[in-house]
């Protein structure tokens, strides 16, 4: 029996109860003009939310609606109300003070305003003062109850189910806490039971290809030695595995790791040593790359997410989005 098990089910009855704290009026939430759609999960990291976040906010920006992205902004300096990352034109923050994923999201999603803070409630009315009106995509909002939402989607990856809320497992909410999301998006392993299959969709990981630090597509390498930060690096090397075949070696730092400029070089010295034609990394870690580096050719693997019934998918999106139009 793991012995942390009553501290993660004391974890979970504080979630349940925090819940239910918001849901008798007890604890007040925050409204913002327009929609709001949340995109979260129940573990700690890992479980394909953010090219979920990215798929969504392209999804309603290619129907013309306004879009913003409110983060929290994790692993950046920025500790002010509210700071925008990019107002739909430029990027006005790098990685260091916004985080690695709001920053990767403005890179992505060029015409989508991305703006990052503790409190998502403050973010969107700072947003909504600079920008007018907009739909508003909640990235990592499950928890964040502070802030009312018109459309609860939550990811459910790998092992979810079936695990055990933190210290004893990577839940910060137990599963039963599906019940309140509007919809379910399986990035991987089996569909949740009693869940409605009509807000089921399954989610899935596209490589999209190799890209230069420029953005320019670029031949698969033939031996790529590959370099991340990231909270599953293996899921990486498996997708590069798909796209390239073998791998010469793998240098894995711990997830957001702030990248040095004498820890590139010494990967690079790796790679060299592994006789690897191209350093490969994630999009997410791109953004944290030092500005300079050794003359060797460094590649990002984009992925993308493909949903199920995207037709549905869309209108379940629209619908909750139209107030914004």
């Amino acid at each position: 029996m793991n012995g942390l098990a009553p501290l993660g089910a004391l974890y979970g009855r504080c979630a349940a109860l925090r819940v239910a704290l918001y849901r008798g009026g007890l604890l007040s939430r925050a409204h913002l003009a327009g929609p709001v759609i949340s995109v979260g999960n129940l573990s700690v990291g890992g479980s394909g939310k953010t090219p979920v976040v990215a798929r969504i906010a392209e999804i309603l920006r290619d129907e013309g609606l306004p879009v913003a992205i409110l983060s929290r902004g994790y692993g950046g300096s920025f500790r002010g109300d509210a700071l925008v990352v990019a107002d739909g034109s430029s990027i006005q923050a790098d990685a260091s003070v916004a985080g690695d994923e709001p920053v990767m999201l403005a890179r992505a999603l060029p015409g989508v305003v991305v703006a990052v803070g503790r409190r998502r409630d403050v973010v969107g009315r700072a947003v909504e003062a600079r920008f007018g009106k907009r739909v508003h995509v909640l990235d990592d909002g499950f928890q964040h109850l502070r802030l009312a939402r018109d459309l609860d989607i939550v990811c459910v990856g790998e092992g979810d189910l079936g695990d055990a809320c933190l210290p004893a497992g990577r839940l910060r909410e137990r599963p039963d806490a599906l019940a309140r999301a509007d919809v379910v998006l399986v990035t991987q392993g089996e569909e949740p039971a009693g869940f409605p299959a009509t807000a089921t969709f399954r989610a899935t990981r596209r490589v999209e290809g190799f890209f230069d630090l420029a953005g320019s597509p670029r031949p698969a390498p033939a031996r790529p030695f590959l370099l991340s930060g990231i909270a599953r690096p293996e899921r990486f090397a498996a997708d590069v595995r798909t796209a390239s075949g073998g791998i010469a070696g793998v240098r894995a730092f711990p997830d957001h790791h702030p990248f040095r400029a004498i820890d590139v070089e010494r990967v690079i010295l790796e790679a060299r040593e592994a006789r690897a034609d191209a350093l490969v990394t994630t999009a997410k870690d791109a953004v944290r790359l030092p500005p300079a580096f050794s003359a060797f050719p460094v590649l990002v693997l984009r992925l993308r997410v493909e949903i199920d019934d995207p037709a549905r998918f869309r209108a379940r999106l629209l619908a909750a989005a139209r107030p914004a139009a």
